[in-house]
């Protein structure tokens, strides 16, 4: 096997996602052989990522690489990679928070920071937005614990519970909450809100394109009609956010709102962009809660013009994603509860960097 690269290696799952955790200094720096490496251990390019081990789809093709952060205030640097299963395409533009969970975790383990009694706090630095994150880690000493009495709706059994605030998430791309500089926009024909608070999103009633908003999210995905129309949306959306051509890119995201019907807040159906998350990304969750709280937009308007501070419980196909809003230092911060399990760790073996269709 010494024609394979050999890179160590954590598969971790945080949240709802699964995916590969590196440190940073062990993979390539040149960003051509990153990407090249990346691709190769996933097996991006074929739909069930047959020759890599990624799980061939968007929620199982994450990558989390982690290092030493220089950042004031901050303890590591994560930066998040989402790799198409469709085609080789490493995607660098938006942040995951459900990965986020287990970043932690990691970097404890890896000696990046050191745990400290019964709770450790982890302040991170997301490369991809420059946004500031704190976990909150069970551990003893230095040991982390994964086991406990939490859960959250999309992954079975219960684990430790992981806490993560992020502590000023507007404009994680753009600079702006509101990029139009307005609540209401209208695109393809239908009133929407354009917002970037951890993840750029558009934010769409459901009724306003002939949906309930409760439909199961295979069924979503299958409707090419409807992927079709969000795929319109979001790339015009994409170009007033200022973001420019966002084709080939995973942001930002559509999310279908609806009145909640199980005592919560809203109820969303969250896109990936071009299939129905089977549960709710966290950083959309962050976006989505603010929304909530902003005066004028689809969210604000549904979930009852609600104000700071708050809890906005939002429902979504697996379940209900709670999200607390506070005030510090006149900004809004977003906490919320995560779980996260090291799966396994040992070596990873890539294929020689080769000319790659197209990275990132």
């Amino acid at each position: 096997m010494n024609d394979l690269q050999k890179i160590p290696c954590v598969l971790m799952r945080g949240g709802t996602s699964r995916g590969p955790f590196f440190l940073a200094s062990d993979l390539p720096r040149d960003q051509a052989q990153k990407d090249a490496t990346l691709l190769s251990i996933m097996g991006s390019g074929h739909p069930l990522q047959i020759d890599g081990i990624g799980g061939g789809n968007p929620v199982t093709s994450k990558v989390a690489i982690i290092g030493r952060s220089k950042v004031e205030g901050a303890d590591i640097d994560y930066l998040f990679a989402q790799v198409r299963t469709d085609r080789q395409y490493v995607d660098y533009s938006p942040n995951c928070g459900n990965m986020l969970a287990a970043v932690g975790p990691f970097a404890i383990e890896a000696g990046l920071v050191q745990g400290q009694g019964t709770d450790t706090l982890v302040r991170i630095h997301n490369v991809n937005t420059g946004k500031l994150i704190e976990a909150k880690v069970p551990t003893h000493g230095n040991e982390v614990i994964y086991l406990g009495d939490a859960s959250i709706d999309g992954v079975p059994g219960l684990a430790a519970p992981i806490a993560l605030t992020f502590m000023d998430a507007a404009g994680a791309k753009t600079g702006k909450l509101l990029p139009t500089g307005k609540a209401i926009d209208i695109i393809d024909g239908v009133a929407v809100t354009v917002i970037d608070c951890a993840m750029p999103m558009v934010l769409i009633r459901a009724i306003d394109l002939g949906l309930t908003g409760y439909e199961d999210p295979q069924a979503l995905t299958e409707n090419r009609e409807l992927i079709a129309r969000l795929a319109r949306i979001r790339i015009k959306a994409g170009q007033l956010m200022g973001m420019g051509d966002v084709t080939d890119m995973v942001i930002p995201k559509p999310v279908l709102i609806s009145p909640a019907r199980k005592g919560g807040t809203l109820s969303v159906r969250y896109f990936m962009p071009s299939e129905c998350h089977p549960a709710l990304a966290t950083t959309g969750a962050v976006g989505i809660a603010t929304a909530a709280v902003t005066d004028g937009t689809i969210a604000f308007e549904d979930a009852g013009k609600l104000t700071v501070p708050t809890q906005i419980q939002i429902e979504h196909p697996a379940g209900r994603l709670d999200v607390q809003l506070e005030m510090r230092n006149g900004t809004i911060t977003a906490g919320l509860v995560r779980t996260a399990r090291r799966l396994f760790e040992g070596y990873v073996f890539a294929k020689p960097n080769t000319a790659i269709e197209n990275a990132a």
